[in-house]
């Protein structure tokens, strides 16, 4: 009789492809909340985010560059300098970050474009496919950092 050996692998969902985000819209995602998390107009500087929020300085300055182009972030140089919201937290969402760094919400391309697929009229996926997107969506839409910044200061507190 032989024995396989039984191995335990703490992270097993890194064993097989699946849908995610990517790194950089995770790390989009905590500056954003990070910034949330500071009391209105006090700007934080890359380096502090970096500390607070475990993310490499030069990968949080790449991702302050893109959430600025999409109009999330303001950025001013100098010894008052720093990054701040470009908005309040209650007018940014989860899909604003996703839409900054990841492009359109497509779980696949016949959600975005249709007519690109001579199927869809007679595919059985496609319409799931579509709504599951819209859920998506929607959930993301709804879930803005001020609701996300009240969770995270009573972690926060937890913790302290």
């Amino acid at each position: 009789m032989i024995l396989a050996r039984y191995h335990f692998n703490p992270h097993p969902h890194f064993n097989y492809p699946m849908l995610t985000i990517n790194r950089e819209t995770d790390y989009a995602a905590r500056v954003l909340l990070h910034l949330a998390l500071q009391p209105a107009g006090q700007r934080a500087t890359a380096q502090q985010i970096a500390g607070q929020c475990l993310i490499p300085r030069a990968m949080v300055r790449r991702v302050v560059t893109r959430l600025g182009v999409a109009g999330l972030v303001v950025t001013a140089r100098g010894s008052e300098g720093g990054i701040v919201l470009a908005r309040p937290a209650s007018q940014i969402s989860l899909l604003d970050v996703v839409e900054a760094m990841e492009g359109a919400l497509a779980l696949n391309a016949c959600t975005v474009n249709p007519g690109i697929c001579p199927l869809v009229p007679t595919c059985a996926v496609h319409d799931v496919w579509v709504v599951a997107r819209q859920e998506l969506s929607t959930i993301l839409a709804r879930t803005t950092f001020d609701r996300l910044a009240q969770k995270g200061d009573l972690v926060s507190q937890a913790i302290n």
